[in-house]
C-alpha cells in the first residue's frame, strides 16, 4: 500500500508541477487551443485563400495576383504564431519556463514580421516596372535579390538578440574574417564590380547576341553576381568572368539597326562600260524597290566601282537589312546573291575568278 501511495503522489507532483513547472492538464489544454488553431489554419488555407485567388486571377493587374502568390506561406504561418501565443497564456510555469515561453513567442513574432518583408520584396519591384527605362531588369533582379539577404541577414540577428546571443562580437569576428577573405578573393570582387557595371551601364541584357573581342560570341542567358553564361552559336554553353567584359571590347548584335551586307564582286575585264552601269544600276534598283532592305541616310546603301584589281574590275555593294534575326538575314543575302548572279548573266557578263597570262615573247636569231 506505501508503494501504491508513493506512486499516485508522484503521479500527482508530475501532473501539478509537469515541466519546467507546468502541470501537464496546462499542457494538454495548450496543446488542444493550438490544435485548434491548427485545424482553422487549414479552413483559412483552403477557403479564404482560394476565394482570395480566385478574385484575384480575374483582375488584370498583375501586381495583385504576385503579392497574393508571395504572401501565401506568412499568411498560413500567422494561425500558428497566434494559436502558440493564446496557448502560452494558459500555461502557468517557473520564471525558467516563462522565460523561455516568452522568447518562443518573440521569436515567432519576429520571423513572421521579417518573412513577411521578405515575401513583399517581390511584389514591390514589380509595381517599380518604370525603372526598367534607367537600369535593367536585370540589376532590378539584383537589388532585389540583395534586399532579401539584408532582411534575413537582420531577421536572424534579431531572434539571436532574443535568446540573449550577442550579435556584436559575431559581426566584429565576421568583419576580420572578411577582410581576410577580401584579400585573397580579390578577382570574386572584380568580377562583381564588373558585374554590377554591365548592368547599370546597360551593356547587354538576357536574349542579347553579343561578341566578346577574342573570347566568346553567342547568346546570353544569365548574367550572375560573378560570371555570365553565354551559350554558343555550336549551342555548348560558356561562363565568362564578369571582369572580361570590362577589359575587352564588347560587340551587341542585338541592338545593331540593322545587319551589314558588303560584297565585292569582280567582273572580267573583257566586261564594256555600259555593261557595267546596267549591272550597278539595275542591283541598286533591287536593293531599293525590295522592302528586306533599310533605307537609311546616315547609311547610304551603294552599288559602286571600287577598283582595277589584278584579274577584275570590282564593284562594292554595301546594304542592310532590316532584319536583325540571323535567319532572315542569311535569307536576305541568298536572294540578294541569286538576283546579281541573274543581273550578271542577262547582261551577257561573266564573273572574273583570279587568274594570270603568260605571254612569251619570240626572240629572232
Amino acid at each position: 500500500m506505501d508503494i501504491l501511495e508513493k506512486f499516485f503522489g508522484l503521479f500527482k507532483e508530475i501532473w501539478s508541477t509537469g515541466i519546467l513547472g507546468t502541470g501537464l492538464k496546462d499542457l494538454i489544454l495548450a496543446a488542444g487551443i493550438f490544435l485548434i488553431f491548427l485545424i482553422f489554419r487549414g479552413i483559412f488555407s483552403k477557403i479564404i485563400l482560394k476565394r482570395i485567388e480566385n478574385f484575384t486571377t480575374k483582375s488584370s493587374n498583375q501586381f495583385d495576383n504576385t503579392l497574393v502568390q508571395a504572401l501565401e506561406g506568412p499568411i498560413k504561418f500567422f494561425p500558428i504564431v497566434l494559436g502558440f501565443f493564446v496557448a502560452s497564456h494558459f500555461i502557468s510555469a517557473s520564471n525558467k519556463g516563462l522565460i523561455v515561453v516568452e522568447n518562443l513567442n518573440r521569436s515567432l513574432v519576429t520571423l513572421l514580421i521579417f518573412w513577411f518583408f521578405h515575401q513583399i520584396i517581390e511584389p514591390l519591384f514589380f509595381l517599380f516596372k518604370n525603372l526598367e527605362s534607367l537600369i535593367t531588369k536585370d540589376l532590378i533582379h539584383w537589388i532585389a535579390r540583395s534586399c532579401k539577404i539584408i532582411i534575413l541577414v537582420i531577421g536572424f540577428a534579431a531572434i539571436l538578440e532574443i535568446w540573449g546571443i550577442k550579435v556584436g562580437p559575431i559581426v566584429a569576428g565576421l568583419g576580420l574574417f572578411g577582410v581576410a577573405v577580401a584579400l585573397g578573393a580579390q578577382d570574386l570582387f572584380k568580377n562583381l564590380i564588373s558585374g554590377i557595371l554591365v548592368l547599370v551601364e546597360k551593356r547587354f541584357k538576357i536574349g542579347d547576341v553579343i561578341s566578346v573581342d577574342s573570347v566568346v560570341e553567342g547568346k546570353v542567358e544569365k548574367i550572375g553576381f560573378r560570371s555570365t553564361v553565354i551559350r554558343r552559336f555550336d549551342k555548348s554553353l560558356c561562363i565568362i568572368p564578369n571582369f572580361q567584359f570590362a577589359e575587352k571590347a564588347v560587340t551587341n548584335t542585338t541592338r545593331s539597326t540593322g545587319k551589314r551586307i558588303d560584297w565585292i564582286i569582280g567582273l572580267e575585264y573583257k566586261t564594256s562600260s555600259d555593261q557595267i552601269k546596267n549591272i550597278k544600276s539595275k542591283i541598286e534598283k533591287f536593293i531599293s524597290a525590295s522592302e528586306e532592305f533599310l533605307p537609311d541616310p546616315d547609311w547610304p546603301t551603294f552599288v559602286k566601282f571600287d577598283a582595277f584589281a589584278d584579274s577584275s574590275i570590282n564593284i562594292r555593294i554595301r546594304c542592310y537589312t532590316k532584319s536583325k534575326e540571323y535567319k532572315e538575314y542569311i535569307e536576305t543575302k541568298d536572294k540578294l546573291g541569286l538576283e546579281i548572279k541573274k543581273i550578271v548573266e542577262e547582261n551577257k557578263a561573266s564573273f572574273a575568278f583570279p587568274s594570270q597570262s603568260i605571254y612569251v615573247e619570240k626572240i629572232d636569231k
